[in-house]
């Protein structure tokens, strides 16, 4: 049969069609469901997180393009300060994530959602091999709630052209060397007290961006037994120490508002300034006690700005180190439509190299000891390294009430409605109400 010229056409453009359909089938290379010595995720996993940064992101995005399996595998970044409601109407809907990425400070908000390892799966030996000695905050009494992925230490920031101008070209060691040596000469006061330029942002709380981190860290290297579980719930010890003298949440409260009380020679911040770190960033400020992940944008927010981190202080006689630390860890929920393929991303994200990557690439340290004794070299990340092997956590109530505890004590001692032991004992009523 004879083809007219227009039916020859469409003839000879299927057959070319069909090649290049063929060479390209030839040429196409299946991706791996799943990485080598992995499971593949079967379904749709979600991953809802406060972790700042963009490391998680980074890192399903790179597996995603390696392996089938993990395209369906997503994370949704939510403000900390927003978590809480929108999970919780999110599980109301039936809408919620498999997967949460928070730190210890909503541990114990969110422990009853939480599926926790048993220890017959995860044994607290391994568990003390694999993390840095602070992430046993996630193993509770009965399993490990998370999988510890990276911390973010608290640190100091110094400026160095206001400390070498009065002759310290190294930031303070002890809070003895701070207080006694370098605060006389840092501080600057006209003759009726009025501030110029502060030494420590301590004693208010809500121009203080880390006040809790801060009162935190004083609490940790004053010895506290910090809270702990009973059979009866949860039970606070923070004005007792671990050695069995002393009161931990007392000197910490003390050392922490004389700072702000205008007739004490610790004289250095009040409620006057917007903020810490904006004092800091505008040279108002000669110390900044901020976590490690803000080093970028403090260098973003003044590129003039010569500074540097250091480890905080230490008490002059104290026989350890210690700071406080922000844990972040994956935890799998009760309500997830595929605790199967859950499990799967945890154990695959959870390996040491992967990891580390997703702690660095968030600006933050790994919480795999491996790791962390590796080093960094980074400007910023050796500080960071050396103050996660001594930072620690305690097991506080949903944050926004803590924050309010220490907000009206601070207050009531800043503005004489309470004396310190009445104020204290207050607080710590209103934080078992809490719990």
């Amino acid at each position: 049969m004879k083809l007219r010229p227009f039916e020859l056409a469409l003839v000879i453009i299927f057959i070319v069609l069909g090649l290049v359909a063929l060479a390209l089938l030839a040429g196409y290379d299946r991706k791996p469901a799943a990485p080598e010595g992995g499971v593949a995720v079967d379904g749709s996993v979600q991953i809802w997180g406060t972790m700042p940064g963009n490391g998680m992101s980074q890192m399903l995005a790179s597996l995603a393009s390696q392996y089938d399996s993990y395209r369906n595998v997503s994370y949704r970044s939510i403000p900390a300060a927003q978590f809480d409601e929108i999970l919780l109407n999110a599980l109301a809907d039936g809408t919620g994530p498999d997967i949460v990425l928070l730190s210890h400070e909503s541990l114990v908000d969110v422990r009853r959602r939480i599926v926790p390892y048993s220890y017959d799966v995860f044994p607290q030996r391994d568990i003390r091999d694999t993390y840095v000695p602070g992430a046993q905050i996630f193993a509770l009494s009965d399993g490990m709630y998370a999988l510890p992925l990276a911390v973010d230490p608290l640190v100091m920031y110094w400026n160095r052209d206001i400390l070498a101008t009065e002759g310290f070209l190294q930031p303070p060691r002890t809070w003895e060397e701070l207080v006694n040596v370098q605060f006389p000469e840092l501080i600057v006061r006209d003759f009726d007290r009025t501030i110029r330029r502060g030494v420590v942002a301590m004693g208010e709380y809500g121009n203080v961006r880390n006040s809790f981190g801060i009162l935190s860290m004083l609490l940790t290297q004053g010895g506290t037994a910090g809270v702990v579980e009973t059979d009866r719930g949860y039970e606070i010890r923070l004005q007792q120490s671990i050695g069995g003298t002393g009161n931990p949440l007392r000197s910490a409260v003390d050392f922490y508002t004389r700072f702000s009380r205008p007739s004490n020679t610790y004289y250095s911040w009040n409620r006057s300034f917007t903020g810490d770190r904006e004092a800091f960033t505008g040279e108002q400020l000669a110390f900044y006690f901020g976590y490690a992940s803000e080093a970028r944008e403090i260098e973003r927010l003044n590129p003039n700005l010569n500074f540097d981190i250091a480890e905080v202080p230490q008490n002059a006689e104290s026989s350890v180190r210690r700071t406080y630390g922000r844990f972040y860890g994956l935890s799998l929920l009760r309500t997830s439509d595929n605790p199967n393929g859950a499990y799967a991303v945890m154990a695959q994200l959870n390996k040491t190299n992967l990891a580390a990557k997703i702690a660095v690439d968030s600006e933050l340290v790994p919480a795999h000891s491996a790791a962390v004794s590796a080093g960094s070299n980074d400007v910023y990340g050796r500080v960071a390294y050396q103050s996660t092997g001594i930072a620690y956590g305690w097991l506080s109530p949903e944050l926004a009430a803590t924050n309010q505890v220490f907000a009206t004590m601070t207050g009531d001692i800043n503005e004489n409605r309470r004396n310190l032991d009445e104020s204290i004992n207050d607080a710590l009523g209103r934080l078992e109400q809490a719990f």
